[in-house]
């Protein structure tokens, strides 16, 4: 009987020593892990984040640090699900790209509390002052850069504008918008737009600077949450609903490339639509095809590189004890957040060959027509 009971007191011992070498070898609640930075990106169901995860994957050959990147697939619950992983693993910074800039905020400020330094990467988190730093493009020149190749493009008067923008939740929706309509508003003030799908917009349109308050009322006609579908049906929905005289040559605002695809084919299928010029951005590689074919006027090409560059450097930076290097500052309704801002470059197809192939961007071989 003594001897069954030491054996299983041995037994015993072992099973508890061995569980505590796997606890320690998980990381669970510590840096035992061997994971310094936590990724959370939006989600693997748009060819952006993709891209995304590909050079943070590759930005860290060079690197002795180790990430771990995971996917909110749209979900802000799932978002907080991921970032409570990673504190679990023990990481001391965290780069996250909010599905929803508001509801993020829980999530950093869980992090914070755990003294992990909080990277806003691409979109701001707002109001609240658990983000550290934030990396992003220029959000309101590339809305600037959307604006003004409309204005370049048009000729004439009175034609017809269809303002698009990105999700209400998303910080960066407001600034592409900003940068837009500071470029289109005089152009729009003097006649040489109309705006043909938002009373909103309509009734604005002599006012330069717009509070946060009236884009809401303006993105709430005319968002498309990013959602290609969403946007298609919009686009559906707004040309049933005007006449003639809101047809013709026109000129389209979408902010970004998935949503600008879905729009341009339902423009070019309506037989009243002579000529249309669309913007984007992103440079995803359908939207690159498209401009080579002439059927999306433009895209904003934001040189994920750099910016996965810039976010890494930082987390580096932090790592080693360093201060990050910052070029400015946003308001995120809390705090102000120190910034490093990239820049951004128009892409149509007089300079396709040269800003993304011979940049060595993307390869010839992905497209045809070139």
């Amino acid at each position: 009987m003594r001897k069954r009971l030491k054996r299983l007191s041995l037994l015993l011992v072992f099973t508890l020593f061995a569980a505590m070498l796997a606890a320690c070898s998980s990381g669970a609640g510590g840096s035992g892990s061997g994971v310094d930075v936590g990724i959370v990106l939006p989600t693997k169901d748009e060819p952006r984040w993709v891209q995304d995860e590909e050079r943070f994957k590759a930005a860290l050959d060079d690197s002795d640090y180790t990430t771990e990147i995971l996917f909110s697939q749209g979900s802000s619950a799932k978002e907080k699900e991921n970032v409570e992983t990673l504190i679990s693993k023990g990481i001391d910074v965290l780069i996250i790209c909010p599905q929803d800039g508001d509801a993020a905020a829980s999530a950093v400020e869980a992090a914070k509390k755990e003294g992990i330094t909080v990277i806003a990467y691409d979109r701001l988190i707002t109001n609240t002052d658990a983000v550290d730093y934030y990396v992003t493009f220029d959000s309101v020149a590339v809305g600037a850069a959307q604006g003004q190749y409309l204005i370049d493009q048009a000729s004439g008067t009175d034609v017809p504008l269809y303002l698009y923008a990105g999700a209400a939740t998303d910080n960066n929706a407001f600034l592409f918008f900003e940068g837009a309509w500071s470029t289109l508003q005089p152009k729009i003030a003097d006649g040489t737009f109309k705006i043909a799908n938002s009373s909103e917009a309509e009734a604005l349109k002599d006012k330069a600077e717009l509070t946060r308050d009236e884009m809401s009322k303006i993105l709430g006609q005319v968002t498309t949450n990013w959602d290609p579908n969403e946007a298609k049906n919009k686009a559906q929905t707004n040309l049933t609903a005007v006449g003639a005289d809101m047809k013709g040559d026109i000129s389209i605002l979408a902010p970004n490339d998935g949503t600008s695809r879905s729009i341009a084919d339902v423009f070019a299928s309506d037989g009243d639509i002579s000529s249309y010029t669309v913007t984007g951005q992103d440079a995803e590689k359908a939207s690159i095809q498209y401009v080579i074919d002439g059927k999306q006027s433009m895209t904003v090409f934001k040189d994920v590189r750099t910016l996965v560059t810039d976010a890494m450097g930082m987390a580096i930076s932090i790592l080693d004890g360093d201060t990050p290097e910052t070029t400015g500052s946003y308001d995120n309704g809390a705090v102000e957040v120190k910034a490093k801002q990239t820049n951004v470059i128009v892409v149509d197809q007089e300079n396709v060959q040269k800003e993304l192939i011979d940049s060595e961007y993307y390869e010839a071989s992905e497209f045809t027509g070139l």
